[in-house]
């Protein structure tokens, strides 16, 4: 029996994060382990509806219009979230803490008030462990550039995911514990042993 464990991958624009969660999700089915993988913003129908309208490069939203589209869209998937919390292993591709870095360390929203709404969704809802992938500058630039479409945030200025991926490295010092940083400049094949690792562990 596998211990039910809510594990999220955070990380800015071309970090590998989703790259990293398929890959895992896609291990779990081999081994024949019961789990559910949601992305965010989206997972749910109404969430997804959500994303499309965030993530649309005709959209221009002030601050705090974009925040609490986020939470809007959290606000979708929480209930459907709590069904399996404790029942399964739970796979986040973002949570709580992206909005954090993205709303307060990118765009400067007030933490209390970001944590006070985030508290109210989410409840007793907990992420027990967290892969954070960080990227260089031009592997970052590299990788965007790759990609055949582009949202709406993959087209900021370096200085926004700058401050963002410094953000999540403030969260992650803080919660040191329940945190493993990937350098995700470094091999993939690396980084999946390494991740790998990690997730048997936190598993048994």
């Amino acid at each position: 029996m596998s211990k039910k464990v809510v594990i999220a991958f955070e990380g800015i624009e071309g970090s590998g994060k989703t790259f990293h969660i398929n890959h895992i999700s896609n291990y779990l089915k081999k081994k024949k382990i019961s789990h559910v993988k949601l992305r965010e913003p989206g997972g749910s129908k109404n969430s997804e509806k959500i994303r499309k309208l965030i993530l649309n490069n005709k959209s221009n939203f002030k601050k705090n219009t974009d925040l609490l589209l986020y939470l809007a869209a959290r606000s979708e998937n929480i209930e459907y979230l709590k069904k399996f919390y404790k029942k399964k292993i739970i796979l986040l591709d973002r949570f709580t803490d992206s909005t954090i870095a993205y709303q307060h360390y990118g765009m400067g929203i007030n933490l209390t008030i970001l944590k006070k709404i985030n508290n109210y969704l989410v409840k007793n809802f907990k992420v027990d462990f967290t892969f954070l992938n960080i990227v260089s500058k031009n592997n970052m630039k590299r990788r965007l550039h790759q990609r055949k479409t582009l949202n709406r945030y993959d087209k900021f200025k370096n200085n926004f995911y700058k401050k963002v991926q410094n953000g999540f490295l403030k969260i992650a010092k803080r919660k040191k514990s329940t945190y493993l940083i990937i350098n995700s400049n470094l091999s993939i094949k690396l980084n999946k042993k390494i991740i790998i690792n990690k997730i048997d562990k936190l598993i048994k």
